[in-house]
């Protein structure tokens, strides 16, 4: 299998996902090296502009063109509308490589769609032969886009169970962590601004930060104030993200859409579930999807994220009954192992049905 990276892709927990399914040898023609049992070929990109990023690069990769079709069974990207999908769908064409593209897309009208060029690789990519969708609101946001509904498998994203697991004993301590993207639209501002009022009655309460991103100066200017209780903990590596949360109380973030994104599923909260602590964040995009009752989603609001917060710092046992029926559900629908070989499946199925 050939994976065609975007220049702005940190190494994809997707392509990781497809060098764990069986009987798979993964290339990757990327910027950074990838982690995994997989083929690095660096690789450099065409960019006549830096705008957006991920699926909006405006940007081409170098070196496909010296890829031989003949050594592939399948070419895979991520987004419909990526550059580097319509790309690899003219890469491949007339040859015998299968075509897989990866989304997660819910916007119902994503705005992408109709500029070019990006408008061409979304209509190059009607062609493929395979679309692997990581949230059930990408097969909805498909089937109104006109796709074709035999060609769409969904494959929830799995998260290692092993590394993301619950401490020994459940913490007493009022610890809240926030891990994720120190930008706007992860809303670390108002996690803040809700602490303040998490502390005035809880003032035990504390917050961990890990993560990096623009608004860091922010998060460094109130853990450098004795009174906020905020700790930055900076990029932890998964062991240390595993660690953070299976000792922290609560995990917390406050997504709020932009005008070409808004959250899909959250990778963070299926890693906090599966380390058996309960989750408190704002209804944003179709998060519904992994966080599920009795964790509290909650309207984008300063009073409303402290209130949650509020709840189960004070609520102990309630917390503690949350968390293990997370960790339950993560164990039974995410599970990394489980869910590679279903994405294994998934490319197994459509090759019986190209034969």
């Amino acid at each position: 299998m050939l994976w065609v990276s975007l220049p702005d892709q940190r190494p994809r927990r997707e392509l990781y996902w497809m060098s764990r399914m069986p009987d798979t040898d993964v290339t990757a023609l990327a910027a950074q090296e990838p982690v995994g049992d997989i083929t690095w070929v660096p690789s450099t990109y065409r960019r006549p502009v830096k705008r957006f990023v991920e699926a909006g690069a405006l940007a081409w990769v170098n070196g496909l063109q010296r890829q031989d079709p003949a050594s592939y069974d399948w070419v895979t990207t991520l987004e419909l509308c990526s550059l580097v999908t319509g790309q690899a769908s003219r890469w491949r064409r007339g040859s015998k490589v299968l075509q897989a593209v990866i989304t997660w897309e819910n916007l119902p009208n994503q705005p992408l769609y109709k500029v070019p060029p990006y408008k061409q690789a979304l209509d190059s990519a009607r062609n493929a032969d395979l679309y692997l969708c990581t949230i059930d609101a990408a097969r909805n946001h498909m089937l109104d886009n006109g796709f074709e509904d035999h060609k769409i498998r969904v494959v929830k994203p799995g998260v290692d169970t092993a590394v993301f697991a619950p401490a020994a004993e459940p913490t007493h301590e009022p610890v809240v962590v926030f891990c994720s993207p120190l930008a706007p639209n992860k809303g670390i501002d108002r996690v803040l601004d809700a602490m303040r009022l998490v502390r005035a009655s809880v003032p035990e309460a504390r917050l961990v930060v890990a993560g990096n991103g623009p608004l860091r100066g922010l998060v460094e200017r109130a853990a450098a104030d004795p009174a906020a209780g905020v700790q930055l903990a900076g990029q932890l590596d998964a062991h240390g993200v595993a660690d953070l949360l299976a000792n922290a109380a609560v995990f917390c973030t406050a997504p709020r859409p932009t005008w070409k994104w808004t959250e899909q599923l959250g990778l963070a909260y299926l890693e906090a579930q599966a380390c058996g602590i309960p989750v408190v964040t704002t209804r944003c995009g179709t998060n519904d999807e992994a966080v599920l009752p009795p964790n509290d989603l909650v309207d984008d609001d300063v009073e409303a994220i402290a209130a949650a917060l509020v709840g189960q710092l004070t609520d102990r046992d309630r917390r503690v009954r949350i968390g293990a029926a997370n960790r339950e559900r993560m164990v039974a629908e995410h599970d990394l192992v489980t869910q590679c070989a279903r994405m294994g499946a998934a490319f197994a199925d459509i090759e019986t049905q190209a034969r």
